[in-house]
């Protein structure tokens, strides 16, 4: 039984490496995406600014344009944010993930094209969404503070259990002491 469980722990211990590195993988990716999102977008607002009739793009489809490119180089920050918080912490902020959700519903309500009105489930689709989206954020931003207090506190962002710290399941051993643990990561 020992043996069965050095050999899980090594596994696990395996896999949270993994996922670190993918987790790595995708900040440098979703870095360089942000970047070359802002550098074309500020090439299209500076041709923009230079080359079109200033009145009629910044007050028609050209402005929700840039409004669109803009909330969508901000969800990819809020994304890049997502995922160095789950670096740091170890741990999905779920305020966060609902807060990115918010933005990129509303950016699709900014940039909903004419015509629009015309399709009932696209905005119906979207009005639950968002009601769902407030009231899942709600419900988090309450759940952080005591009941009965208008203040609210800091939320735990330290995981509820670690897998390496044991598993349950199992009746604990030798190995589960502090000294073995050690022992099994080096």
């Amino acid at each position: 039984m020992p043996e069965f469980r050095r050999q899980r722990r090594s596994f696990l211990q395996w896999v949270d490496q993994g996922e670190k590195q993918v987790a790595i993988l995708l900040t440098v990716i979703t870095a360089v995406v942000i970047v070359a999102a802002l550098v074309q977008l500020t090439v299209k607002v500076t041709l923009a600014l230079i080359t079109t009739d200033q009145d009629a793009y910044w007050l028609g489809d050209g402005l929700i344009r840039v409004l669109g490119d803009l909330l969508t180089v901000l969800i990819a920050l809020e994304v890049l944010q997502n995922i160095t918080s789950y670096l740091r912490r170890h741990v999905v902020q779920i305020e966060l993930v609902l807060v990115t959700a918010l933005t990129a519903v509303a950016r699709k309500v900014i940039v909903l094209p004419a015509g629009s009105e015309n399709k009932p489930q696209l905005l119906i689709g979207l009005g639950i969404s968002s009601i769902a989206l407030a009231g899942a954020y709600w419900l988090v931003k309450r759940s952080m503070r005591p009941w009965g207090s208008a203040q609210g506190h800091q939320p735990n962002t330290e995981p509820t259990r670690s897998y390496l710290d044991g598993d349950q399941s199992f009746p604990p051993d030798d190995d589960d002491r502090p000294e073995a643990r050690a022992d099994l990561q080096h």
